[in-house]
């Protein structure tokens, strides 16, 4: 009589290894999706010329179509991770990727600049789906003790996509594939969400939160109302002569926004699941922290805007050369960023993000003055000083702040603080797009529209003249915002409490997703 041992450890090393394959594969899922945001978020700036060319799109259409994503992300960040955990973040993730992938098309095949913005409201939409959910599905997915390494991942790939983003716009503008000019920038989405969709309804694996909290839709609607209100005037006001409904709504956006408040107290009483949990205000760092966020990405919207127009527009360059022109910026950004985290802060404090706040006034005032002398002479290796500058100041803020900032949060609110925070940016951003009517469209005029220009040589050349002009009025809004910002950062506690820093050395999964540190990293146009 004979006796068979079964191979145990032979199955278990099978099994450990079909499971960390699943998780491979799921992170490559999950991270792809954060990468596409993030270049959406970015590679359109570096093709707004041809878009405008191409579509007859207005000034105030091409704010949208950057603006528009902006906003629609922001306003769906917390509503969407919140969906997450009540209906199964798997469930969402698809979902948002589905939705971006078709919003994607929509504005590849779009016939005109209505389309274009309607798409890209979409696609800022259904992002606020997706993206709030990669944390939250890195964290059921992987083991504590692998997270480290992943999250280590994670930040590379959101590194990448900040040097890459305006590369590969760049390329696909230039290139002009199938004749199809800007459109590929979009289009490019497509089987890259498909592939996604379907690894991700294989190898993700489902989760909610026990205890979720309650969606805010009247919450969401009233802050949409208020913010809209302050927004399509000042976006659509300058091409419509200033008319006096555009002036009512800006001075009624603020009573709206006080009814949103007041509605999210009584939201608070009633079942403790408001948008926004007001009491965080109360919190003087959070307080000044938000409102160095909001400034501060106002100060990254206009910036990366005009500096996008200026290059392209102003000094006559293709877009390949725009988006190398970027590169210096992007790299200075990767690594003070990489310092003031790891040796910087945690020994000089809050002195990192001021110096970085005057570092980058530095180079806006050196950008500035190149502008203004070499006119539309100036080239890329002129500029590059002044990007350098700019781009490791933005590194030795945007990296530390969150961490800086939600120092002295209590840990179980830390998910809503840093939600929070992440919105604040966001709106920051649309905001500093719809004040480009004012610091740089303003000064354009209508000779940059299409067609307003006129034709032949001195008309072009007046018209380079113009941008050039705008561009130095625009730096110097630029420069009394980054003042602003190193102002309240004063109020920000002059180091971060190491107990703090080692709690929160894994992230998160912030109701918000992405943090705004990778985010606003990103956006190199």
């Amino acid at each position: 009589m004979t006796t068979s041992v079964p191979a145990a450890p032979e199955t278990a090393a099978a099994a450990a290894h079909a499971a960390g394959r699943r998780r491979r594969i799921a992170l490559a899922v999950v991270l792809t999706a954060a990468f596409m945001d993030l270049v959406d978020a970015t590679i359109v700036n570096i093709a707004i010329p041809s878009i405008q060319r191409d579509t007859g799109a207005t000034f105030s259409a091409v704010q949208w179509v950057t603006a528009g994503y902006a906003l629609a992300f922001a306003l769906g960040l917390i509503t969407g991770g919140r969906l997450g955990d009540i209906h199964g973040r798997k469930k969402l993730f698809l979902l948002g990727m589905g939705g971006f992938t078709l919003a994607s098309a929509l504005c590849g095949f779009a016939a005109g600049p209505g389309m274009l913005v309607g798409a890209r409201v979409l696609q800022g939409a259904m992002a606020a789906l997706m993206v709030p959910q990669v944390l939250a599905i890195i964290h059921v997915t992987f083991p504590a003790h692998e997270r480290g390494k992943v999250f280590g991942m994670f930040g590379a790939v959101i590194g990448l996509g900040a040097v890459c983003g305006p590369l590969i716009g760049a390329l696909l503008t230039e290139g002009n594939l199938f004749g199809l000019e800007w459109r590929p920038i979009f289009l490019i989405n497509l089987p890259v969400g498909i592939a996604g969709i379907l690894l991700g309804r294989r190898f993700l694996t489902e989760s909610s939160a026990p205890r979720a909290l309650r969606v805010d839709l009247i919450g969401t609607a009233l802050a949409t109302a208020g913010l809209l209100m302050l927004l399509y005037p000042l976006t659509q006001g300058r091409e419509s002569g200033w008319p006096l409904w555009g002036f009512v709504s800006m001075a009624a956006s603020p009573l709206v926004l006080a009814v949103f408040v007041r509605y999210e107290c009584a939201k608070a009483r009633k079942d403790g699941s408001p948008l926004v949990e007001l009491p965080l205000f109360r919190i003087r760092t959070f307080a000044a922290g938000a409102g160095v966020q909001l400034t501060f990405g106002v100060v990254s919207g206009l910036f990366f805007l005009i500096w996008t127009l200026h290059m392209q527009l102003g000094l006559g360059w293709g877009p390949l050369h725009a988006g190398l022109t970027g590169v210096p910026f992007s790299l200075a950004c990767s690594a003070a960023a990489g310092v003031s985290v790891q040796r910087l802060v945690p020994r000089f404090g809050r002195k990192v993000l001021q110096a970085g706040a005057l570092i980058m006034l530095a180079g806006a005032l050196v950008y500035l003055w190149e502008a203004g002398r070499y006119g539309t002479a100036l080239e890329s290796w002129q500029l590059a000083p002044a990007m350098l500058l700019m781009g490791g100041g933005m590194g030795l803020i945007v990296a530390p702040i969150t961490d800086t900032v939600i120092s002295e949060v209590p840990a179980e609110h830390s998910g809503s603080a840093s939600g929070i925070f992440n919105t604040t940016g966001q709106l920051g951003m649309a905001l500093g797009l719809g004040l480009s009517s004012v610091a740089f469209f303003g000064v354009v005029g209508d000779t940059g529209q299409p067609g307003g220009a006129g034709a032949g040589a001195g008309a072009a050349d007046a018209l380079r003249a113009s941008f050039v002009d705008a561009t130095t009025h625009a730096l110097w809004w630029v420069s009394g915002g980054l003042v602003l910002v190193f102002g309240l950062l004063f109020l920000l506690p002059r180091r971060i409490r190491a107990q703090e820093t080692a709690e929160r050395a894994e992230p998160a999964a912030p109701e918000g997703g992405a943090g705004p540190e990778q985010r606003q990293s990103a956006l190199v146009s």
